[in-house]
């Protein structure tokens, strides 16, 4: 049987923002990540490294720093390379080092075409001891709620590919459902859910949806069926569909 691997995503309609205002929300973001787990208070620039080594790091305290990874990370044409504009600017990083131990960032952010969503995604580390910590209802939530509370972003969602499997979205344009789950209130209002799921407030911005204390399995039956009637009633409230502009 696969392992399965959780990651922790949110994602957002077109949103035109400097890089500076980017910057801003990653600032943000990483002093309330390093709160939620000991292992998330320094990163390192992802890509080749010498053998041994985590890589470069990075100062996250550094606005400017920050700001010129951004940079960095923009798309560019083929033929000239040329910056495009219109798909933003992105962030690609790790802790401890690049291996099943390492929790891996990425940030896509500024981005103002209909056709690329702006994500972040974390994906906790595999196995090792952070991950024995990580993998569990309480930290992940307050994960989700730290990207939720700097980005703004419209639904993210904590899962792995055998859940998204088995609790599949209508449209490849539809939130996903998973073991937690957020909505900004620009979405909707949250139903009444079936126990044992939980709803949270974060803040004035969204809810929080959990849906077992538990972690959520796709290889537990009573997990799917929960999902998928979950999955339902948020799709009946019109949670899951983007909002007409």
């Amino acid at each position: 049987m696969l392992r399965e691997v959780y990651t922790v995503g949110v994602y957002w309609a077109a949103r035109r923002e400097e890089v500076n205002e980017c910057a801003r929300r990653a600032d943000l973001f990483f002093q309330m990540l390093a709160q939620c787990d000991a292992s998330l208070g320094q990163w390192y620039r992802a890509g080749r490294v010498a053998r041994g080594s985590p890589g470069c790091p990075v100062h996250v305290n550094d606005r400017g720093e920050i700001e010129d990874l951004l940079l960095r990370g923009r798309n560019r044409a083929d033929l000239d390379n040329s910056v495009i504009e219109d798909l933003g600017f992105g962030l690609h990083v790790w802790n401890q080092r690049p291996d099943a131990r390492a929790t891996i960032l990425d940030i896509t952010c500024g981005v103002y075409t209909e056709w690329v969503s702006n994500v972040c995604l974390l994906r906790p580390p595999i196995e090792g001891e952070a991950a024995e910590r990580m993998l569990n209802s309480p930290i992940l939530a307050r994960i989700l709620e730290c990207m939720a509370t700097a980005w703004d972003p419209d639904w993210g969602v904590v899962t792995t590919h055998q859940v998204r499997d088995l609790i599949p979205s209508a449209d490849e344009k539809d939130a996903e459902v998973g073991w937690m789950n957020y909505f900004s209130r620009r979405r909707g209002t949250v139903p009444p859910l079936p126990a044992p799921v939980r709803i949270e407030p974060v803040g004035s911005l969204g809810m929080l949806i959990i849906l077992t204390p538990e972690r959520f399995t796709a290889s537990n039956p009573e997990h799917i069926a929960l999902g998928l009637r979950v999955r339902d009633l948020l799709d009946r409230a019109g949670l899951l569909s983007p909002q007409p502009s």
